[in-house]
């Protein structure tokens, strides 16, 4: 299975913050709050596939199931990130929710990129 990420809109520039880096501090943190509002508008959008979500994952956990969130780069620090903070902030055992970064644990602190090359296969850069 191939996925053109050149159609997602998370791979692309947000051309509201595309020179971000030109304007004044306080401008720069304007376009960011301004982009922060738009979240919870598309979150309340979804909010009933978000509870159908979370009503299966508490019947996974019912039936001794985990939650594995599995990424790279920044978001699979956030799925760790979460990850690890479920034990203490719930009391769930630590093998219940877990995270995975693709490089493993050398990616959670160092950058980790990668280039596809014409046979498909992926090179550190």
């Amino acid at each position: 299975m191939q996925i053109d990420l050149s159609q997602m809109i998370t791979e692309g520039r947000n051309p509201a913050s595309q020179n971000i880096d030109e304007l004044s501090t306080e401008a720069m943190l304007r376009v960011i709050n301004d982009e922060d509002k738009k979240v919870a508008l598309a979150v309340e959008a979804i909010v009933p596939q978000i509870a159908q979500v979370v009503d299966a994952i508490t019947a996974a956990f019912s039936k001794g199931g985990r939650l594995i969130y599995c990424g790279a780069g920044t978001s699979g620090r956030l799925g760790i990130l979460d990850a690890s903070e479920c034990p203490p902030t719930f009391g769930t055992p630590r093998s219940q929710v877990v995270g995975l970064i693709a490089g493993g644990h050398t990616a959670i602190c160092r950058r980790w990129r990668m280039r596809k090359t014409t046979s498909s296969r992926a090179h550190r850069i």
